[in-house]
């Protein structure tokens, strides 16, 4: 009984120290230790989505993610990372806005063959946003990313344990620019028509413990598209 009930105790200790909430972040050592950027696993396939038209532009874009195959040589079938084994879909379109577990993007002008990929990077992009009305406010053709770039938590995988980061581009792909700070956290973006502006929200975590909580920072920010130049400013609405 006595060593049934220590059995108990010990299996009770160790579930609780696997579900404590691991880090996010595990920091570098020291400046010159950099988190690596995630090679390609050797072990998905690639596959492309039928190619995007967001009316008014002259490109398409056409997403790109891999699949992976399960079973024997013979028995294999194709399953999809993000909707599932049996299906080939890797992004769904609405509302000018493109979501899907993302490993990159192409783009193609329309009276055009050639394609150019957004980056050569290993990276997830989780959405991406046609930002319409500022097109129909300013001209500008702008795409707005929500990304996994860095494995932060350093567990080999690009996943929602990872920071996730806010980018922009143009239309066409050119110009990819990081628009959060390095280790914060994107909270939340929004675009407000009558200024122009994307407004977003970023956490620090200040105190370093490899986590985001109320002890942490939040960073306001902005980018105005009345402006010639990409440029991020930081407000204090508090």
């Amino acid at each position: 009984m006595k060593w049934t009930i220590i059995s108990v105790i010990v299996t009770l200790i160790l579930f609780s120290c696997d579900n404590q909430e691991k880090p996010k972040v595990i920091y570098p050592k020291n400046a010159n230790d950099e988190t690596e950027e995630l090679k390609k696993d050797s072990t998905l396939i690639e596959i492309a989505d039928i190619p995007i038209h967001i009316d008014s532009t002259n490109y398409l874009i056409h997403p790109i993610g891999e699949y992976k195959m399960y079973g024997s040589r013979n028995t294999s079938y194709f399953g999809s990372s993000n909707f599932g084994s049996g299906s080939f879909s890797i992004a769904t379109y609405n509302r000018y806005e493109i979501t899907g577990n993302l490993h990159n993007l192409k783009f193609q002008k329309l009276n055009s063959e050639k394609l150019t990929q957004l980056t050569n990077k290993n990276i997830r992009i989780q959405s991406v946003t046609f930002l319409r009305n500022i097109f129909n406010n300013t001209g500008k053709q702008i795409l707005i990313y929500r990304i996994l770039d860095k494995d932060t938590n350093r567990d080999n995988k690009l996943d929602d344990k990872d920071i996730k980061t806010l980018y922009s581009s143009n239309i066409n792909g050119t110009n990819l620019t990081k628009l959060t700070s390095d280790f914060q956290e994107l909270i939340d973006w929004e675009v407000l028509d009558i200024k122009n502006r994307l407004y977003f929200r970023s956490v620090e975590d200040t105190n370093k413990n490899g986590k985001f909580d109320k002890k942490d920072k939040v960073h306001y920010q902005y980018v105005d598209f009345n402006k010639n130049k990409l440029k991020v400013s930081k407000y204090q609405p508090l």
